[in-house]
């Protein structure tokens, strides 16, 4: 492992930890757990609805707190660590960023699905005009080839981007996967590298170690592993294993023990572990988005809702393509019938002779 880089750390759980909690986030909770952030010297701190800015909607879960009154107090109680938002095109819009900006934001992360960067360029634009950190967030990096992750890498670095990330989504990357994508991106951009892992095959801690040693220099992390699905790479282990390891992230490694222990351990509804439904998701490589669509059609037509998760996987379906969980529902209740009907017309048919 190289010795001679620092790893900037954003930690995630007040952002990608909302969807762990159903977006329940009040101000109390968000100033506590961002101040102990700050002091524990953790350099960028993500807040925002799990879906990123505007992202409270019946679609996507209704928030608890307005995001703008969660963002407005982590600025407030943060002395040297910049706050970040997420904000994906489509639902947050430039007014959305504007309204962030404002309110002392310092960086904001422009997530697109990973073929679709031509759709960040303006708002990466507006980031850079507030003057704002500009990162690119190519989401479900495992669905495209590593060509076409460089090709959507280099558009976002051409809008303006000072850092393009990997972002495991689903959590299915495997460590050669992750190896092959940062070196690539290395070979062929000059900003930073970030990556951004989740933990639904048990492979964040892995996947994380590999994205550094190929030269990703920007890490996501989320504290007790407070995040969508089975959580990300846990941030408090992190920097152990990054400090055993030599390298440098200028966090104070008691300081996130006590804040991981004592404020966020409260917080979580449900410890953090991965369960069937996280595992399939990394599995079948889909949104955890997903899963609550895909029981309720599993429901509806009496089959397996891993089924239908595998299947939306094998075909690719991404975020906003949710209506098609339904069709797929169908079209396997249908097959399964088929052969059942097939049988009991040959046997009407022998009974007729």
């Amino acid at each position: 492992m190289t010795q001679d880089k620092r790893i900037l750390i954003t930690e995630v759980a007040l952002r990608d930890g909302s969807h762990a909690i159903a977006h329940q986030y009040t101000v109390d909770q968000v100033s506590k757990v961002a101040k102990a952030l700050d002091e524990a010297n953790i350099p960028y701190i993500e807040v925002s609805h799990g879906d990123g800015l505007a992202g409270s909607s019946l679609q996507y879960g209704l928030s608890r707190t307005h995001e703008l009154e969660l963002i407005e107090a982590a600025v407030a109680v943060c002395r040297q660590a910049r706050i970040a938002v997420l904000l994906l095109p489509g639902i947050g819009t430039m007014e959305e960023l504007r309204q962030a900006a404002n309110l002392g934001v310092k960086m904001a992360r422009i997530a697109t699905h990973v073929t679709e960067a031509d759709v960040s360029a303006q708002h990466i634009a507006l980031t850079k005009e507030l003057g704002l950190e500009a990162v690119g967030f190519l989401m479900m990096s495992h669905m495209a080839p590593v060509e076409k992750l460089v090709e959507q890498a280099k558009l976002m670095e051409s809008y303006g981007a000072d850092t393009v990330y990997v972002v495991d989504s689903a959590g299915a990357l495997l460590p050669h996967e992750v190896k092959e994508r940062i070196r690539a991106l290395r070979q062929h951009l000059g900003i930073p590298i970030g990556f951004h892992a989740h933990n639904n095959l048990s492979l964040a801690m892995a996947n994380t170690l590999v994205a550094i040693e190929e030269g990703a220099t920007r890490i996501d992390g989320s504290v007790r592993c407070l995040g969508a699905g089975a959580g990300n790479t846990q941030t408090e282990v992190l920097i152990a294993v990054l400090e055993r390891l030599g390298l440098s992230t200028g966090v104070d490694l008691y300081k996130m023990m006590d804040l991981a222990e004592e404020i966020v351990a409260p917080i979580l509804q449900v410890p953090q572990e991965i369960t069937r439904d996280s595992l399939v998701m990394g599995y079948a490589g889909v949104y955890s988005s997903f899963l609550l669509h895909a029981k309720r059609a599993a429901q509806k037509f009496n089959i397996d809702s891993r089924d239908i998760l595998i299947e939306l996987g094998r075909r690719k379906v991404v975020g906003g393509q949710e209506d098609m969980i339904v069709d797929v529902a169908a079209e396997i209740a249908k097959s399964r019938q088929e052969p059942a009907v097939r049988y009991g017309r040959e046997e009407d048919a022998r009974a007729r002779f």
